[in-house]
């Protein structure tokens, strides 16, 4: 593959600022890093070619000002910007300003990302195509009109209750409400809009039904200048908290060969429609009842695009350089396309946050004293951490993908749990608790999936209690020397061994993690 760039703009951070990194330089391209006050220290900053200060930790001050990304596009005469994910990757107005500014938006085009970055359009236009959407409206709902309200709680009611209101414009759970009666409506709506209004600068909310116990299914597409678009797979990403993505596979698990084909060719429908070019990923829920519902476009490359690599060989962000430059698909994308709906490998994603599973994943932020990350056959780790860097509390909490990929799904679960057994994170608490619970799971195992799988199945507070009475325990034999078997676990620990290996060797035997005191 041959790419004209000189020079790429990196306007973004952390892991998948590296990513980025490494996909230019195996090609001969110049990265600029950009980084805040708090990312001054940063692993991406080091990595990059060159880096440039863009201000104050905010991210209003810096990821996100797009007159000071395009002046330092400028200055260090940069051809191309490559917007990551999140921050200003699906925002119209920066693929626009780059676009006028002469650079190439290594992502879908300032109009595509207009007409799917709206989702009533995006709705709107799987209907044109015949492409069924999650039963809701497709206009945006009235806000503070009493008579509207009053008619908009009577589709609410033939659409059929509980609904969800959610936010026109952005995604992650931000400006969504669940609403279980009429009654509830009107607060609803006006604490979504006021949310969505803050999080995407734009108030537009609509409804749709809530369908429980669904799988959230997506699918990769790739799209060039010249109006092909392929379906590169598709990856279950139904175990959410607070519609959050935490575990996420590839292929979807159960799905036949016929359901696999049915819903790439869904998805390829609604991106041809929007005239996609680029890396994108359509959408959909999945019922217990076996169909699909279109749910939304998003226009930029997924956290989760690395077990699509895995499984389908290709390396998208490659892809993504390649395509920006005006190139057709290339031959090796139209094969992987060509044997997506027949997968010969199986990979899997947990997503290592600093949030505590044992208090409703809140936040931990803080400084990383250990870090070990695991490796071996079929293991991947994309992460912009090492120890004695923070978690800084203005961004995202995500501090490292782990990825395995095997030859089917009992040999990739088989993989995450001893890559999971590996790995050591100290300092801060993480989401490694949340993840051995889910590895060893019977439900998982046997592919039992749904958005409604976290609820139904952990009990962080349990968890917390339990793991705190083994880690007392455990640490106490330790300080003891309380003989060569640790009553905790059953495990034997060498009597010769000083007190902190005694801990660790317990405590790695158990399977506990830091948990907060």
């Amino acid at each position: 593959m041959t790419t004209q760039f000189r020079r790429v703009l990196i306007a973004n951070r952390g892991e998948i600022a590296i990513r980025i990194i490494r996909a230019c330089r195996e090609l001969g391209i110049e990265s600029v890093a950009v980084y805040s006050d708090a990312d001054a220290g940063a692993l991406h900053v080091r990595m990059a070619d060159r880096a440039a200060r863009i201000g104050p930790p905010a991210p209003a001050e810096s990821y996100l000002r797009i007159d000071t990304l395009l002046e330092v596009a400028r200055l260090h005469d940069c051809d191309a910007v490559h917007p990551g994910y999140g921050f200003l990757a699906e925002r119209a107005a920066f693929a626009r300003a780059v676009e006028e500014a002469g650079l190439a938006f290594i992502g879908p085009r300032s109009d595509v990302l207009d007409s799917l970055g709206d989702k009533l359009n995006a709705r709107r236009l799987a209907r044109e195509v015949g492409v069924a959407a999650v039963p809701g409206t497709l206009s945006p709902a009235a806000i503070g009109d009493p008579e509207a309200i009053a008619e908009l709680a009577r589709v609410a009611q033939s659409i059929g209750f509980p609904v969800l209101v959610k936010a026109a414009a952005g995604g992650g759970g931000r400006g969504m409400r669940r609403v279980a009666s009429a009654a509830e409506l009107g607060p609803a709506l006006m604490a979504a809009s006021a949310e969505a209004a803050a999080a995407f600068g734009d108030g537009a909310v609509y409804l749709e039904r809530e369908i429980t116990r669904a799988r959230h299914i997506e699918v990769q597409l790739l799209g060039d200048a010249y109006g092909d678009v392929v379906a590169i797979g598709e990856r279950d990403c139904s175990i959410q908290r607070r519609h959050q993505k935490l575990v996420e596979e590839a292929p979807a698990p159960g799905l036949s060969r016929t359901e696999r084909l049915a819903i790439h060719a869904r998805a390829v429908a609604v991106a041809k429609a929007a005239r996609l070019s680029n890396a994108a990923t359509a959408e959909f829920l999945f019922t217990p009842e076996r169909e699909f519902f279109f749910l939304e476009v998003n226009t930029r490359l997924q956290v989760e695009h690395g077990i699509t690599e895995l499984v389908s060989g290709l390396d998208l962000v490659r892809e993504q350089l390649s395509l920006a430059t005006g190139a057709p698909l290339s031959a090796a994308v139209r094969e992987a396309a060509s044997r997506a709906a027949d997968p010969e490998r199986h990979a899997i994603e947990v997503r290592l946050t600093a949030e505590d599973p044992g208090r409703d994943f809140a936040p931990t932020p803080g400084i990383v004293r250990h870090w070990v990350m695991p490796s071996g056959p079929g293991v991947r780790v994309d992460s912009g951490i090492e120890a004695g860097l923070a978690v800084a509390p203005e961004y995202d909490n995500l501090i490292a993908k782990l990825m395995v990929v095997g030859a089917d799904r009992d040999a990739a679960i088989d993989r995450l749990g001893r890559a999971l057994r590996e790995t050591e994170i100290g300092g801060i608490q993480t989401t490694l608790p949340f993840y051995r619970f889910v590895v060893g799971a019977p439900a998982f195992r046997a592919g039992d999936l749904s958005t409604d799988w976290v609820g139904e199945h952990w009990d962080g507070a349990a968890a917390w209690r339990s793991a705190a009475g083994q880690a007392r325990l455990a640490a106490g034999l330790a300080v003891s020397g309380g003989g060569p078997v640790a009553a905790a676990t059953g495990r034997v620990i060498a009597p010769a061994a000083t007190p902190s290996t005694r801990w660790r060797a317990a405590g790695r035997a158990a399977a506990i993690d830091r948990w907060p005191r």
